[in-house]
């Protein structure tokens, strides 16, 4: 059993689910799901619909562009059961799904380190716009009295000259 690829969403279709539509041209078009389905019997984008794989990579949510990507391709070469084959095979699969999981999530970070940048722009904004707020009101008075005492000294000593 193999597990197919939804033409509308690009999920994953497990064995004894989803719904087949065969076109006139022979074409099978598999759905996950009737709202799949559906949408494509309405003509719908993916690429529109928030929801799909294909929006996701439309709009640089999702990483489009990544060789661990290329091992899930389909290949149609009848290979002859060799077990050597098949353990080593297994073990690059695991492999390649931690390098695939690692370089995601890089690509996430380095996603939301951008938004993480302009909340902090906002934040340091609103403090400098209601800085008044947060500075108490007698946090200058050391500084005045020390001013005031100056501007009396040099009274004094103008009044003394004269």
């Amino acid at each position: 059993m193999r597990v197919e690829k939804c033409f509308f969403c690009s999920s994953p279709i497990y064995p004894g689910h989803g719904i087949h539509f065969v076109r006139n041209d022979s074409k099978i078009f598999r759905f996950c799901r009737s709202k799949c389905h559906k949408a494509f019997q309405k003509k719908r984008n993916p690429r529109k619909a928030r929801w799909t794989k294909a929006f996701r990579k439309a709009a640089g949510k999702e990483l489009t562009v990544d060789p661990s990507l290329e091992f899930e391709k389909r290949r149609n070469e009848p290979v002859k059961y060799n077990k050597e084959l098949w353990q080593t095979t297994i073990k690059a699969m695991k492999r390649i799904e931690e390098i695939k999981v690692r370089r995601q999530n890089f690509f996430i970070a380095n996603r939301l380190k951008k938004g993480k940048e302009l909340r902090k722009a906002a934040d340091l904004r609103e403090v400098k716009d209601n800085i008044h707020l947060i500075k108490s009101p007698a946090a200058g008075l050391k500084q005045r009295r020390q001013l005031v005492e100056v501007i009396q000294e040099q009274d004094v000593q103008a009044m003394e000259s004269n």
